[in-house]
């Protein structure tokens, strides 16, 4: 058994940041020396005095759709809805509020031009409690028009440009939320890491269902990840290959990019170098657990009882980062998706 509440912690209210920093590389780093449990405080923009020439920084590409829509069922009751993935040209899988059995018809249109509209009915309802809905005709290219930015639950103040909740380098459309460790990066800060000689690669992983539910058991081992895509470019694979034959760091940012290097590494324990790989990860990983690829990791501060935290805490050990969770709660940091960051070493 692995008890979630043993994966618990307090944090007040007001340290749920509502914003981002600005600049972006302004907001705070903890640094946490996980073999002695050390901490430092210091900001992001001095991430580069941590890492060496021949480190290798891998980050996730994916770019969050705009895909909160909001409609009204055919009973003339409003609904909105969260797209997950996408399954064919018109069929998604989505989180739907309020009661939609199978059969449920569902008009959406833009907030501010209801004059626009495209129907999807409710095909089927998941275990996990998601739904598949199938639009009457393919939506991608008209999600800008329909979608708002579907920032999680606990930010509740507006966000004024939504390219703040992407990446500066993102590029493959497909997330439900934000791989938000790489929300701290600027273009120039970028360019300061290859200058320094610290190699710069990227993988796909689109964030969907799991960032938003909860382990609910008390058992952790008895939650159940969902299927997310991942892509592992050939260039990637490379860069990680001859990052580990000179002795180099893997720094991965973000727990997103975790998940799929620690996949692969997985999937390809027996080989003697890293190939190129693309499928669907359902990967749990939780203490305690033998990292196949990562070094080192970049990230936000978590939500309590999350399989997030169970993460971090297979990285370093539970008690380490639940002080070093302490202690950052204790120092003001900001927490969760537009808050500060950790680097774990």
């Amino acid at each position: 058994m692995l008890a979630i509440s043993d994966y618990d912690y307090h944090l007040p209210p007001e340290q749920i940041a509502q914003t981002p920093a600005e600049p972006r590389d302004h907001s705070r780093l903890l640094v946490l020396d996980r073999a002695t449990g050390s901490i430092q405080h210091r900001h992001f923009y001095d991430v580069l005095d941590y890492l060496r020439p021949g480190d290798l920084l891998v980050v996730n590409d994916s770019r969050v759709l705009p895909a909160r829509l909001y409609g009204h069922k055919s009973s003339g009751g409003k609904t909105e809805a969260l797209l997950l993935r996408q399954l064919d040209a018109t069929r998604w899988e989505a989180l739907l509020k309020g009661k939609m059995p199978v059969g449920t018809s569902i008009r959406f249109a833009p907030q501010q031009q209801p004059e626009l509209h495209i129907s999807a009915t409710v095909e089927e309802v998941l275990p996990a409690g998601s739904r598949i809905i199938n639009f009457e005709q393919p939506i991608n290219q008209r999600l800008a028009d329909f979608g708002v930015m579907p920032l999680p639950p606990y930010i509740t103040a507006p966000l004024a440009n939504p390219e703040r909740y992407q990446t500066v380098y993102s590029a493959a459309e497909g997330s439900a939320a934000a791989p938000t460790a790489g929300l701290h990066w600027t273009p120039e800060l970028i360019e300061r890491v290859k200058q320094a000689g610290i190699q710069w690669a990227s993988v796909t992983l689109h964030v969907g269902l799991d960032t938003f539910r909860p382990v609910q058991q008390e058992d952790a081992l008895a939650h159940a990840m969902h299927h997310e895509w991942f892509e592992l470019p050939a260039a990637t694979a490379a860069a990680i290959n001859s990052t580990r034959a000179r002795g180099g760091r893997v720094v991965a940012v973000g727990t997103t990019t975790v998940r799929v290097l620690e996949t692969v590494g997985q999937q390809q324990a027996q080989q003697p170098a890293l190939e190129p790989a693309a499928g669907w990860t359902d990967i749990y990983i939780y203490p305690p657990y033998q990292f196949h690829v990562v070094d080192a990791l970049i990230t936000n501060f978590h939500l309590p009882r999350s399989t997030l935290l169970l993460l971090v805490s297979a990285l370093a050990d539970r008690e380490t980062i639940l002080h070093a969770y302490s202690t950052a709660v204790e120092h003001g940091y900001r927490f969760f998706s537009f808050g500060d960051a950790m680097l774990i070493m």
